[in-house]
Formats: C-alpha cells, structure tokens, sequence
C-alpha cells in the first residue's frame, strides 16, 4: 500500500484556510504516564515536535510535584527547550506555580478550570467559584506582565459523576474566564462524550454570550470515537485553534473514564485532506510519535500513526 499523493485535497466550503493546532502531548500527554519519563526524552520530544513543524507546544505544568509526579521535573525541563522559536505554554495552578513559571521566563500560561462542581472538588478541591478567585490574581498578574494567558475549561460536555453539564453553565464559567483576562479558552470534552450537535449548540450560545470565536479552542477526547466529527463541528463553525496530543497519548488523572486525546496525526490527515494548512510535516510528525511510543513500550493509538510507520518514518 502506498500513500503517495494520499490523502486527495477537496477543500469544503465554509472551512478555515489555516488551523492552529495546540500541541499538548508533552504535558496532558505524558502526565498520566506511571513510569518515569526521563527530563531528556521529554526535552528531544518537544525539539523532535518542533522540527516537524508545531508552533505551539505545551511543554508542561508547574504544579505541586505530589498531584502530578511525571512533571515535577519542570524547573530542570523548561531551560532545556526554551530557545526554541515556538511558544511554550505552560500550566499554572495558582500564584506559587506562577512564580516558578515566570522565574523560568514562560511567557505563555494557562490555567485549568471546571464547568462542574464535582470535577472542580476533584481536581482543585475547590467549588468552581472558589478555583475561579484562586485564578484571578494569577490571571491579573501574568497579564501584568505581557504574559499570555489561557483558560481551559474542562467537562464541558458531560460530567462521570454529574451527568449532562447544561450549556449555561459552561458558558458562565467561560464569560468569567475572559472577564478575568484570559487571552483564549480551550473547551474541554474531558471524558469524550460530546457529540457535533453538541459542539455546535455551545459554540452559538458562546457566541450569543459575546465570547468571540477567535477566543476559543476545542479539546476533544475520542473515548467513544467522536473527536474528529466534533472537531469538523467546530472548524464549520469558525473556530480555528484545535488541542491535540501526538500519537493520541493523555488522559486526565482526575477522570477515570478519560482516554486519550485526539491524535495529532490523525487531526493532520483529516485537515490536509480538507485543504487545510497547518504547517506540519506530517512524516515527521509519525516518526516522532513512533520514537516515543518506544520509550513508552507500547503503540502509538493513533490510526495514521499505525498506517504511516510501516512507510520507514520510525527513527529510533
């Protein structure tokens, strides 16, 4: 089987010409990984994803070595790939995490809100008021200083212990975000359960609200294999930034029922074939996941991975 020339460009009406993909393999990716990855393999990870063309990569979260071992190694990371010409996001969970990020340099953050009560009391042992005044004087202050600040907000559609997440809520957590500050938001489908009428009905009442499409990113899970749909949802409704996870890796530590992340790769194949720049090279970008699920001991999930590693792009 070849791919050459694969897959055909039919562009679609009403698409985005160029997308920006939100690169989160390094952090959400690896974060839930039992084993110790080594600070180097992380660091050649982040150059390799750069080399294949990604311009915003998260590179990871400085939060309290205890809630998130496979980072504590932030401090000795960040130095090794901040010469790189790409952004560097990276996630704060409140002022200490801040000061560490800035003492670094980062001038790109995000914080991490909930939609729901329950997953704010899991993940920040917080209701989502309380994480929201615990976000405020971080978002107030990065912004002080020129730092770029995102606000991702998880369970948007759908919650493991509360059910249905109605879209007034999220919306009212989004409003906040931004009131705060926050330069953009990233819309979270935490445990896959979002659907593309879903995608679409949140993404009019966001705009009904005044939250500017240009403001929003998505972040779908393919739990139950809906990720893509849902991503060609949101690119048909104007938004142009889209999460993903090379070689599908990531779940979330808070949510059992969260599998991985949509597959860089896979996001890649489908926009490539819809005419849609990215900027990737996309046999880089196989070669890459393959490296690393080696390191990890088991296969990449991701499809096109598994259909493009047999054309030679592995690099060990």
């Amino acid at each position: 089987m070849t791919t050459t020339g694969l897959p055909m460009v039919i562009p679609t009406a009403d698409l985005p010409s160029r997308v920006r993909i939100h690169e989160v393999g390094a952090r959400d990716g690896l974060q839930n990984e039992k084993a110790t990855v080594p600070t180097e393999v992380k660091a050649h990870f982040i150059r390799r994803l750069a080399e294949a063309g990604l311009t915003t990569i998260e590179a990871t979260s400085f939060v309290h070595p205890a809630w998130v071992p496979q980072l504590a190694d932030a401090e000795a990371l960040f130095p090794m790939v901040d010469d790189l010409p790409v952004a560097l996001p990276v996630l704060v969970p409140n002022e200490r995490g801040l000061d560490r990020a800035l003492a670094l340099g980062a001038r790109r953050i995000a914080v991490f809100a909930s939609a729901t009560e329950s997953f704010a009391k899991a993940n920040l042992n917080r209701t989502v008021d309380e994480a929201l005044a615990m976000f405020e004087p971080v978002v107030t202050r990065a912004k002080t200083a020129d730092v770029h600040v995102r606000g991702y907000l998880s369970m948007c559609f759908g919650d493991p212990w509360e059910g249905e997440v109605p879209i007034p809520q999220v919306v009212r957590v989004c409003r906040a975000l931004l009131d705060m500050g926050c330069d953009e938001l990233s819309l979270g489908d935490t445990i896959g359960v979002a659907t593309p009428g879903h995608v679409v009905a949140l993404l009019a009442a966001l705009d009904e609200a005044g939250v500017p499409l240009s403001a929003l990113g998505v972040h779908f899970h393919d739990t139950y294999g809906q990720a893509l749909a849902n991503t060609l949802a949101a690119l048909q409704q104007g938004v142009t930034t889209v999460d993903a996870s090379a070689g599908g890796l990531g779940g979330c530590p808070y949510a059992k029922s969260a599998t991985g992340n949509l597959a860089t790769e896979d996001l890649v194949w489908m926009l490539r074939g819809l005419g849609i720049d990215t900027g990737i090279d996309l046999g880089r970008l196989v070669a890459t996941s393959t490296w690393m699920a080696a390191h990890l001991g088991r296969p990449s999930p991701s499809r096109t991975v598994r259909a493009l590693s047999h054309e030679g792009t592995e690099e060990q």
